[in-house]
């Protein structure tokens, strides 16, 4: 009888770091890539271990730089949320990811005064992904 080992396959390893030569991906990512390749679970979880045990993945190091990048071309809490879900990630990092970053209200002033107090910038914002109350500070006084 053949015991099963604790190893991690090589060539399963070889398809994870082939998926994170380019940029960084989450755990589910990768997950998702090494069973499309029709690795087993047992052996996707292995591999996994290993790749967070060296630092190659790193969810919650992953959701803070995902979510500065998001931020920092203008989205809302609620599209970095999104984007953050859809990869795989836990609430819990997402929401982390998202109280490390400069409160929603803040940057929704720096956009308006960039772009101007108007119905299209509150638009805009809308489009990116802000709150409601946030769109409030920046509509035009009336």
């Amino acid at each position: 009888m053949k015991q099963q080992s604790d190893a991690v396959e090589p060539a399963s390893l070889d398809v994870a770091i082939r998926a994170l030569r380019h940029r960084d991906r989450t755990t589910a990512e990768l997950d998702e890539r090494l069973a499309a390749q029709g690795i087993d679970a047992a052996e996707r979880e292995r591999a996994l271990e290993t790749l967070e045990r060296i630092g190659y993945v790193d969810d919650e190091r992953f959701a803070r730089t995902r979510a500065e990048q998001l931020a920092g071309r203008g989205s809302g809490d609620a599209l970095i949320r999104h984007d953050l879900g859809r990869r795989g990630l836990a609430t819990e990092v997402v929401e982390a990811a998202i109280d490390a970053l400069d409160p929603e209200r803040e940057r929704a002033v720096r956009i308006a005064e960039q772009r101007g107090r108007s119905v299209k910038t509150a638009r805009y914002l809308a489009s990116k992904g802000f709150s409601a109350d946030v769109l409030d500070l920046v509509a035009p006084e009336d």
